[in-house]
C-alpha cells in the first residue's frame, strides 16, 4: 500500500486484495483493488456550515442545476413546486465562492440563473437572487436532455475551477429528441463534467437517467414521491461539496504478453469501465474514476498473464493513480498497488478464491440478473423473469444486500431465500419496480 499527501486535499491510497496462486499453465488473475481518499477535511466544514465556509479554503468548483420545466412537471401541480422547493435547497447549500447557475430544461435548455451565458458566485446575496428566479419556473414545453446538458457543459466550461458538476432533475422521456442525439451529448461532456441524474414520479426512463448518470461518473436514483426531493437534493449537493480532487483516473500497467480483460468499479455500485480506457503509454492505460472526496471504492480487476510453469512468479499488473496537470501532462498521486501471479502446484492454494474476489462477483452477478429479469417481466417471459429474479433474491440473500433484498421483495413473493425460490407478484406497483431497476447496481461492501 503507498499514500499521497499533500495540504488540503485527501490522501489516497491502494490496497490489493487477490488469490495469487495459479495452477501450471493458469492465465486468468482477479483482483480487488480498494482506493481510498482520507483526511481532506472540507466535508465536515462544507456540510455543517456551508455559509461559513469562506471561499479559498475549498477546492474551486462549479455546479449547474437541470430543472426538467417540461409540461408534464405540471402533473400534479405539486411536482412543480416540489422541484422548485428542491433547487432552492440545493442552492441553500452551495458553500460561499462556488460559482453556479439554474438552468430550465425543456425542448430547449434555458438559463434561469445568473443568465447570459455565465454563471454566480454563490454567497448570501446570489442564493437569495437565485431562489428569487427559480420561484418563477413554470412548466410547458417538451424534453430534450441533451440539449440541457450541452448548455450545462458550456456554463461550467466558462470558469477555472478544479470540480464542475452537474445534477439533473427530470420527470419524463426524452421525446423530442434523438437517441443518438442524447448519446452525442453525453460522450459531448464526459470528461468534463461529473452528473448526478435523478427521476421524479414514475413517467421517466430508467435506462435513460442510470445512462446518464453511468456517463458522466455521478449517481442515479429515483425520487417516487416528488415531496422527497428537497432533502435528496440536499444531500446530493453536500456530497457535491465535498468533492476535493476532480478527474482522477485508475492507471493500470501491465507486462508484456499479457491483457487486460476488465476493469469494473464493484462498490458503492457497479460501473463498466472497460470500455472506457484510454492509453497511456507502453502496456498503460487510465480508466475514469470521476471527483473524490472523502470515500472508499471498490475495483475488480481480470488480466490474462502468458501461462508459467511451477515455481514462477511475475507482476501481472500495477495499479497507481493519476490526475491532469494543467501543462497537459499528469501527476501521480503516490498511491500503488501490485497485482501478483505465482505458478504452484498446491491444488489447495490455486483453487481457493479470495474472498473479495468472490463477493464482487456475485455483487455483479445481482446486478445482471435483476435487469436481465426485469425485461423479461416486461416482455411477458414469466418463466425466465421468475428464474432469474429467484437467483437475484438468493444471490442478495447470501451476500447480506438487505436493501436490494427489501427491492425484491416488493417485486416477488420469496418462499426460500436461500435457494433462490420465488414467485413473481401478481400487481406490482410501478415506483416499486422502477425502484428497483434503479438501484440495482448498489452494492454492499465485503465484511472484512
Amino acid at each position: 500500500m503507498a499514500i499521497f499527501s499533500k495540504s488540503n486535499v485527501p490522501q489516497f491510497s491502494v490496497d490489493v486484495y487477490q488469490n495469487e496462486y495459479l495452477p501450471e499453465g493458469g492465465r486468468e488473475v482477479n483482483a480487488v483493488v480498494t482506493v481510498t481518499a482520507t483526511g481532506g477535511g472540507t466535508i465536515g466544514s462544507a456540510v455543517a456550515a456551508p455559509h461559513l465556509y469562506s471561499p479559498g479554503e475549498g477546492p474551486s468548483a462549479a455546479v449547474v442545476l437541470m430543472v426538467d420545466c417540461s409540461g408534464s412537471m405540471d402533473y400534479p401541480p405539486t411536482k412543480m413546486r416540489n422541484a422548485r422547493d428542491a433547487t432552492a435547497a440545493a442552492v441553500d447549500t452551495l458553500r460561499d465562492g462556488v460559482h453556479f447557475a439554474v438552468v430550465a430544461g425543456t425542448h430547449l435548455a434555458r438559463e434561469v440563473y445568473p443568465g447570459e451565458g455565465g454563471l454566480a458566485v454563490a454567497g448570501p446575496d446570489t442564493r437569495e437572487q437565485a431562489k428569487q428566479a427559480l420561484r418563477k419556473l413554470s412548466a410547458g414545453g417538451g424534453t430534450a436532455i441533451g440539449t440541457w446538458l450541452r448548455r450545462a457543459d458550456r456554463l461550467l466550461a466558462s470558469a477555472d475551477v478544479a470540480i464542475r458538476h452537474g445534477i439533473l432533475l427530470t420527470d419524463g422521456r426524452n421525446e423530442h429528441e434523438s437517441p443518438e442525439d442524447l448519446k452525442a451529448a453525453l460522450d459531448a461532456c464526459a470528461g468534463r463534467f461529473t452528473c448526478d441524474a435523478r427521476g421524479v414520479g414514475t413517467d421517466w426512463e430508467v435506462k435513460e437517467v442510470t445512462g446518464i448518470a453511468s456517463a458522466l461518473l455521478g449517481t442515479a436514483d429515483i425520487v417516487a414521491d416528488p415531496a422527497g426531493l428537497a432533502a435528496d437534493f440536499t444531500q446530493m449537493m453536500e456530497t457535491a461539496m465535498g468533492k476535493e480532487v476532480a478527474d482522477v483516473s485508475l492507471r493500470l500497467w501491465t507486462p508484456a504478453g499479457a491483457t487486460v480483460t476488465f476493469v469494473k468499479q464493484v462498490a458503492p455500485t457497479v460501473e463498466e469501465l472497460t470500455g472506457r480506457r484510454t492509453e497511456a503509454g507502453p502496456r498503460a492505460g487510465d480508466y475514469p474514476l470521476g471527483s473524490w472526496g472523502d470515500e472508499s471504492r471498490d475495483y475488480h480487476l481480470c488480466v490474462e498473464v502468458p501461462p508459467a510453469a511451477v515455481g514462477q512468479e511475475m507482476l501481472a499488473a500495477r495499479v497507481s493513480l493519476v490526475i491532469p496537470h494543467p501543462d497537459g501532462s499528469v501527476q501521480n498521486l503516490g498511491a500503488q498497488g501490485l497485482v501478483r501471479a505465482v505458478w504452484t502446484d498446491d491444488l489447495a492454494a490455486s483453487t481457493s478464491i479470495n474472498p473479495q474476489v468472490a463477493h464482487y462477483t456475485g455483487q455483479a452477478e445481482l446486478a445482471e440478473v435483476i435487469q436481465e429479469g426485469l425485461d423479461l417481466r416486461k416482455v411477458g417471459d414469466m418463466d425466465g423473469a421468475t428464474a432469474k429474479l429467484g437467483r437475484a433474491v438468493q444471490l442478495a440473500s447470501a451476500s447480506g444486500n438487505a436493501d436490494t433484498a427489501k427491492l425484491l421483495a416488493k417485486v416477488v413473493d420469496v418462499v426460500d431465500a436461500a435457494t433462490g425460490t420465488v414467485r413473481l407478484k401478481a400487481k406490482v406497483e410501478e415506483a416499486d419496480e422502477m425502484t428497483l431497476e434503479t438501484r440495482s447496481t448498489k452494492t454492499v461492501r465485503v465484511k472484512k
